[in-house]
């Protein structure tokens, strides 16, 4: 089992794209631990203030749509969200977050239901979102187990520099 547990930060829309998540006058910033500092600016800069670590963010569909900038999915992460859980996502994004160890989960029939505030177990493997808060459960596209295998490394760097220690311990 692979699951997530954190607070509903914020509930968005469809659509948003990239320039709302992370800022493209901001592409200039290369220490990708500062980018949550202009994580949603334009759009909800008052999402920055009450994220906790372990949040998670709900999106409707297309989340994370536009330019295929990485930057978007590291100002996630790095500002410690848990997860972001979406009708569906954008495929760049999706694999941009992937990559950097950001948990993404695609459940459709979850996102209404969702509020701010709400605790959620989200249990990847098995496709499965617990809403503690309101006693409910919704089903989530089960990930991939090599997707796992590389959000529980951390990430795909992490995972390969893992892998090239033990191939040359072996």
């Amino acid at each position: 089992m692979f699951s997530v547990n954190g607070r509903v930060a914020a509930v968005l829309p469809d659509n948003i794209d990239t320039d709302i998540i992370y800022p493209g006058r901001y592409l200039n910033v290369t220490d990708r631990e500062k980018t949550p500092e202009h994580l949603f600016e334009l759009a909800y800069p008052d999402i920055r203030a009450k994220l906790q670590p372990g949040d998670i963010f709900v999106g409707g569909r297309n989340f994370g749509c536009g330019s295929s900038r990485e930057q978007a999915a590291a100002a996630i992460k790095f500002a410690g969200a848990g997860a972001v859980i979406a009708a569906s996502f954008a495929r760049i994004f999706y694999r941009n977050a992937i990559n950097l160890g950001l948990p993404l989960i695609i459940a459709p029939d979850a996102i209404a239901a969702l509020q701010e505030s709400d605790e959620l177990e989200i249990d990847m493997a098995a496709g499965r979102i617990v809403n503690k808060t309101r006693d409910q459960e919704y089903p989530a596209a089960k990930l991939d187990p090599r997707a796992i295998e590389l959000l529980q490394s951390g990430g795909l760097i992490p995972f390969l520099k893992k892998q090239y220690a033990e191939a040359a311990h072996a």
